[in-house]
């Protein structure tokens, strides 16, 4: 079950985090949904003259992370993204487990708008990507259940 964080609940400090590996998969799956084919995430032989010397992930996938704990976790469910910036740090590398921490910095009552300070981190405890969301936040309780997705296949 999805149960979100109304406004009314949520306070300064309060926050979420949620873990995940970047496989090969990920990144097909957001090259293939974005249109982003750029060969430094999806060509090995490639990769390998550019300035990482490996394939990466997209850095917009460690956004995309921060916006699933928005959408999932806090607010959850209801929650309105309206603006981010993010700096990305360091590359994601293929097998990187990135802790993907949002934290309540400051609520704006007149709107119900929420800013988050966001970060990822890789398992070796690296800032990978750093930023700020502003989100509206759910003014009314929900619980949800949890939708199966259709998977992915490239060709």
């Amino acid at each position: 079950m999805l149960e979100n964080t109304t406004f009314d609940e949520l306070e300064i400090n309060q926050g979420a985090t949620v873990e995940r590996t970047l496989t090969k998969e990920d990144i097909q799956a957001f090259a293939l949904v974005t249109g982003d084919i750029n060969p430094a995430h999806v060509d090995e032989q490639f990769a390998q003259t550019d300035i990482f010397r490996e394939v990466i992930g997209h850095g917009m996938w460690g956004g995309a992370l921060i916006s699933m704990v928005l959408g999932t976790h806090l607010p959850g469910p209801g929650t309105i993204y309206l603006s981010q910036d993010l700096k990305f740090l360091k590359p994601i590398k293929l097998g990187d487990t990135i802790t993907t921490k949002l934290t309540v910095v400051d609520k704006i009552s007149k709107h119900r708008h929420v800013i988050f300070e966001c970060e990822c981190i890789n398992q070796l405890g690296e800032l990978v990507t750093e930023g700020h969301a502003r989100v509206i936040a759910p003014n009314q309780k929900n619980k949800t259940r949890r939708n199966p997705f259709a998977q992915i296949k490239a060709d």
